[in-house]
């Protein structure tokens, strides 16, 4: 969470998220095409942890309805909280994450959380030569 939406701050996000194994070698990023994701900078951050970008059309709404679904369930869980500093909304924010991520069940999942069909995605793949 910063006050700016430039391409340095995804390319913090991705690396944490790589530093922290949350991504794979197949790994493909999706997003819209804002600036901060067509940026030379992200682009280059893609590429060195070997991720391939993704992008959809201009105006189609169903490339984000994921992403989307998820911003609605985050602001109607969370509240129309009025936060005093960043440093607050920041903390609560973060809380959501965790409880949404290992505690809140996803009927789209099977009724698991997203760490667990994550942990099991992982745990049932086979490799092949």
């Amino acid at each position: 969470m910063a006050d700016h939406m430039r391409a340095d701050l995804v390319r913090d996000a991705l690396d944490l998220a790589v530093k922290r194994g949350l991504t794979s070698e197949d790994a493909i990023f999706h997003a819209d095409r804002g600036s901060q994701y067509t940026s030379g900078l992200f682009r280059s951050t893609l590429a060195g942890h070997g991720i391939r970008p993704s992008a959809g059309r201009t105006g189609s709404c169903f490339d984000n309805a994921v992403a989307e679904s998820f911003f609605a369930t985050l602001k109607t869980e969370i509240g129309t909280t009025v936060w005093n500093t960043r440093d607050d909304a920041r903390r609560d924010v973060f809380a959501y994450l965790g409880y949404y991520n290992h505690d809140r069940l996803h009927s789209t999942l099977d009724y698991r959380t997203p760490h667990e069909a994550r942990v099991g995605y992982r745990r049932g793949l086979t490799l092949v030569a």
